[in-house]
């Protein structure tokens, strides 16, 4: 919240005028955008018990909305860089709403049910690229003159993180507690939807060409010219340090949660008898939870560190699919919450500071562009457990997962490489980049 500089009177006495923080008008959409894209997550084990899906169709499901998540994260990027942020991220709303109205109508329709998740991907991918770029825009000048260090890439990313985890929270006690479980949660969504689109109608435009006036102090509206597909492209994705830093890094980010929440539940389910809804609720909100927790943190990791907060996210990454390989073994339910605990720190971390390189590359032109080739592949990492629970007639968990963690390392070595080399190149008096 910001405080105005106006004052009026009132019983002669001057008032101060509370203005609220133009990034905060623009939030709300983007959390409950993040809530429609994973509050599915805690339900898979309803539908196989309710909707008598088999295991493979209900992570089918899970991994369906990936396909509108990615179109969204790179086509909404590129509309937006064009026409605006507003009208894209009210699209993305619009889409995320219908979403959840087909998955309330379609317990008993696999095709609804699809259509109802790429929806709901569709919405989480105008969040993640148009969104974070606009809350971004947002927490530096002209809007806000003394933003925090580190703000833009932290405040999008934890708005979204807080969006997965309270999503997957309440949806998964309403499933547990509530009445009709597969239907109730999508309305709570649906409703909170609506009042997210108020403050996102007066939020000020910082792209194309309903962006606001020259004297303002807004930059220039982006180039109309030619067709909008050619905005598309991305020059800044051909940049060293996206390509040798940011790439081996990105897939880890939603494999970290993946792994927690969907494969370390599926782990420990015989020893959880009919508590499985409730647990995998917990150990998504926990791996969130976590998440977020130490986002606000990873600035001053970077800083002490001397940029190398994302190495740091990627060992604590290796050592958390190494605790899940103990996990497989053990299948220990409280044993196993402790991998939710690393891997979500790992994941905040990596989300955070992979988020801080792309903004320090990107010009102003690419980047909800190249935030939304970040995020696609991030997302890339989401399939990780359809892959291992396809795997498990020839290879069970723990061996997978194994390989999943040297898979890890070897990347932690090429981006740990890569970050020293960058140093070298900026020589010792060159101000580290955050990352």
């Amino acid at each position: 919240m910001g405080v105005g500089s106006g004052t009026g009177r009132h019983g002669g006495h001057p008032v101060s005028r509370v203005r609220t923080a133009p990034w905060l008008r623009v939030a709300p959409a983007v959390f409950l955008l993040a809530w429609g894209g994973n509050h599915f997550t805690p339900l898979l084990h309803v539908y196989e018990e309710i909707g008598h899906y088999s295991p493979w169709q209900a992570n089918l499901l899970l991994g369906m909305y990936v396909f509108g998540l990615i179109p969204g994260l790179l086509v909404a990027a590129a509309v937006s860089d064009r026409y605006g942020r507003r009208p894209v991220l009210v699209a993305g709303l619009a889409s995320g709403a219908l979403g959840s109205i087909l998955l309330a109508c379609g317990l008993e329709s696999m095709g609804l049910l699809s259509v109802g998740r790429l929806l709901a991907g569709l919405g989480v991918g105008a969040a993640m690229s148009v969104g974070a770029s606009w809350i971004k825009e947002l927490s530096s000048p002209p809007h806000e003159a003394r933003a925090p260090d580190g703000a833009g890439a932290r405040r999008p990313s934890l708005t979204l993180t807080l969006g997965f985890a309270l999503g997957a929270g309440v949806t998964g006690s309403l499933a547990q507690w509530g009445p009709a479980p597969a239907q109730t949660p999508y309305a709570v969504h649906l409703a909170l939807t609506v009042l997210a689109a108020l403050p996102l109608l007066r939020a000020p435009e910082t792209r194309g060409t309903a962006m606001l006036t020259p004297a303002s102090g807004a930059e220039a509206p982006a180039s109309t010219a030619g067709p909008w597909w050619q905005d598309l492209r991305v020059p800044s994705v051909g940049h060293r340090r996206f390509t040798r830093i940011v790439l081996p890094a990105a897939p880890w980010v939603f494999a970290a949660s993946g792994v927690a929440y969907a494969v370390v539940p599926a782990v420990v389910a015989p020893n959880l008898g009919e508590w499985a809804t409730l647990y995998a609720t917990v150990m998504t909100v926990l791996t969130l939870g976590c998440g977020a927790a130490v986002q606000p943190f990873v600035a001053g990791i970077d800083r002490r560190t001397r940029g190398r907060a994302l190495s740091i996210g990627l060992a604590l990454m290796s050592a958390g699919m190494l605790l899940a390989v103990v996990a497989g073994i053990l299948r220990a339910p409280a044993f196993a919450l402790l991998v939710g605990v690393v891997l979500g720190s790992a994941y905040g971390i990596t989300v955070v500071s992979g988020l801080a390189h792309v903004q320090a590359i990107a010009a102003p032109g690419d980047l909800a562009g190249l935030t939304g080739i970040f995020y696609a592949v991030a997302y890339s990492g989401f399939l990780l457990p359809t892959l291992l629970a396809a795997l498990l007639p020839v290879s069970p968990y723990p061996a997978s997962l194994a390989v999943v963690a040297l898979a890890c390392l070897g990347c932690l070595a090429v981006v740990a490489t890569s970050l020293a080399r960058l140093r070298r190149e900026a020589g010792p008096g060159h101000p580290q980049p955050e990352g």
